[in-house]
C-alpha cells in the first residue's frame, strides 16, 4: 500500500487495497469465463474461436490484442493463457448479445456487487451495471467482459479468485484471528462465509486448468517453478482519465498492471494480488511487472513454510524450546502458540525461572524484592534492563545473547546510584 510523492520517495498514504475501486482490466477475465461456463456455453476448453487479426470492431469502436497480427484461430484455453480480448469479447458478445442480464445477473449471483462488509473503514463500492443503468450501450457488454466499464478494488478481485483455490466457497477476508489481553483470550473471529459455492465443480476444476496455462503456457512465464506451481492471470489496464477517457492532453496513457493468483497450485494454500499502478519504467503489462513482484512474495512465503518443503519431515512429537527465565505471561504466550505444556504449581510471581524436562516446560517462583539487586541470570536483556532499572540501578551491557553474569550479588541492598554490568551470552 505504498504511494510515491514527487521526490520518489515511497509512503503509506492509501489503502488502496481496500478502497481502490478501479477498472480492473484482463483479471476480470477469469469471471468472464466463469460465466459462460457455468451457463453451459463453454464446455470444453479446446473449442476454438477465431481472433482473426487481433482487431474486432463494436459499434464503430475498435478493440485489440496486444499481439500485433492477432492469433488467428485458437482454443479458449489459449483465450485466456495469452489474454485475447478479441477472443474473450467474442466469446461474450456471441452468447449473451442478446441477452446481456443474463451475463450481469450470473456475476451478481456470485456476490460480486457487493461490498465484502470488511472491518477495515472505507471499503471501495464496486460497480457493475447491468442494461438499465442510463450509462449502458452496446459498448458496453463486450468491453466489460475483458474487465472495463465497471469498477472492484484488489481486494474484492482476489477474494474470487481464493474463491476458486477454495473449491468455489467464498470467504470474507480476515485480518484477526483472536484478541488476547495479558494472554487471556478476549474475542474470536472465526472464517464467515459470503458464498457457499461461485460456481459447480466441473468449472472451478476448468477455471484451475486455465490459471495454470497461462503460467506454464501464457502471459506469465516468468513464473514456472521447478520446486512449487504458481495459478493465475495476468491484467493490464488502461486508467481513465475523466475529462478525456483513456489519454492525457497530449495523448499518452498511464496503466495499471497486476497480477491476481494462489500457490501452491494443485494444493492451494496461499492467495495473492500485486497491483502496480503507473509503472515508472517502459514495461507496463502484468507479466513484466506485476508477475515478478508476485513471484519475490510466493518464494519468500514458500520457503517459510515447513509444511510445504518436499522433503519436509513432520515430527509427531513436540519439541520443547530453550526458554530463557522471564515474565510469566510472555512465557506462557509463547509455550501456547507451540503448542508445549507448561507446569506451574505454585506459581504466584509475575517473574518465573524456566526449565524443561522431555516435553513440558516448568515454571518457578522468582521473587522480586523492592529495594534489592535482583537475580537476572538466565533472562533475556529486556526483561534483564526492566528489572534492574526499576530498582533504580545504572546498567552496563556486554556481549549478545542471554544473561550469564551480573557484577553485583542478588540481594544487594540498592543504595543510591549504583552501576551494574551484566554480561550476555
Amino acid at each position: 500500500n505504498l504511494t510515491k510523492n514527487k521526490d520518489g520517495v515511497y509512503f503509506e498514504k492509501v489503502n488502496y487495497v481496500v478502497n481502490a475501486a478501479t477498472e480492473p482490466g484482463s483479471t476480470f477475465k477469469l469471471i468472464s469465463m466463469v460465466v459462460a461456463m457455468e451457463d453451459g456455453y463453454i464446455t470444453s476448453l479446446d473449442d476454438t474461436i477465431n481472433t482473426g487479426n487481433g482487431v474486432t470492431t463494436y459499434y464503430g469502436e475498435k478493440m485489440k490484442d496486444s499481439h500485433e497480427g492477432g492469433y488467428g484461430k485458437i482454443s479458449i484455453r489459449q483465450v485466456f493463457e495469452k489474454s485475447s480480448n478479441v477472443g474473450t469479447s467474442r466469446l461474450i458478445w456471441k452468447y449473451y448479445k442478446d441477452q446481456p442480464s443474463r451475463f450481469v445477473n450470473r456475476i451478481y449471483k456470485m456476490r460480486l456487487n457487493q461490498k465484502l462488509g470488511l472491518e477495515i473503514k472505507g471499503e471501495g463500492v464496486p460497480h457493475i451495471k447491468d442494461p438499465t443503468d442510463p450509462t449502458w450501450s452496446g459498448l458496453s457488454l463486450p468491453w466489460m467482459s475483458v474487465g472495463y466499464e465497471l469498477q472492484m478494488t484488489p481486494l474484492q478481485i482476489l477474494t474470487f479468485y481464493n474463491a476458486i483455490a477454495n473449491d468455489g466457497v467464498m470467504v470474507k477476508p480476515r485480518f484477526v484471528k483472536e484478541i488476547r489481553y495479558h494472554g487471556e483470550l478476549v474475542r474470536t473471529f472465526h472464517p464467515e462465509i459470503l458464498n457457499p459455492s461461485v460456481c459447480s465443480k466441473s468449472v472451478i476444476a476448468k477455471a484451475r486448468e486455465m490459471m495454470e496455462g497461462v503460467v506454464q503456457h501464457g502471459t506469465a512465464t516468468n513464473l514456472k517453478r521447478a520446486v512449487y506451481k504458481i495459478a493465475g492471470k495476468t491484467g493490464t489496464a488502461q486508467i481513465a482519465r475523466r475529462s478525456s477517457g483513456y489519454s492525457d492532453a497530449e495523448g499518452k496513457k498511464t496503466y495499471q498492471a497486476s497480477f491476481v493468483g494462489y500457490f501452491p497450485a494443485d494444493n492451494p494454500k496461499y492467495s495473492c494480488m500485486v497491483v502496480v499502478y503507473s509503472p515508472s519504467q517502459k514495461a507496463y503489462y502484468g507479466g513484466q511487472v506485476a508477475a515478478p513482484v508476485f513471484l519475490e512474495i510466493s518464494d519468500k512465503v514458500f520457503a517459510t513454510d515447513l509444511e510445504l518443503q518436499p522433503g519436509f519431515i513432520k515430527t509427531e512429537k513436540t519439541a520443547v524450546p530453550l526458554l530463557s527465565n522471564g515474565y510469566l505471561a510472555d512465557i506462557e504466550n509463547i509455550c501456547r502458540h507451540l503448542n508445549v505444556p507448561v507446569g506451574k504449581e505454585e506459581v504466584n510471581s509475575d517473574w518465573v525461572i524456566a526449565s524443561c524436562d522431555t516435553n513440558s516446560v516448568i515454571l518457578a517462583n522468582r521473587i522480586i524484592r523492592p529495594g534489592q539487586v535482583p537475580n537476572v541470570v538466565g533472562m533475556g536483556l529486556k526483561d534483564a534492563l526492566y528489572l534492574l532499572e526499576n530498582q533504580g540501578l545504572r546498567v552496563s551491557v556486554e556481549g549478545r545473547g542471554r544473561v550469564v553474569k551480573q557484577s553485583i550479588e542478588p540481594g544487594t541492598k540498592v543504595n543510591g546510584a549504583l552501576t551494574i554490568i551484566i554480561q550476555l551470552g
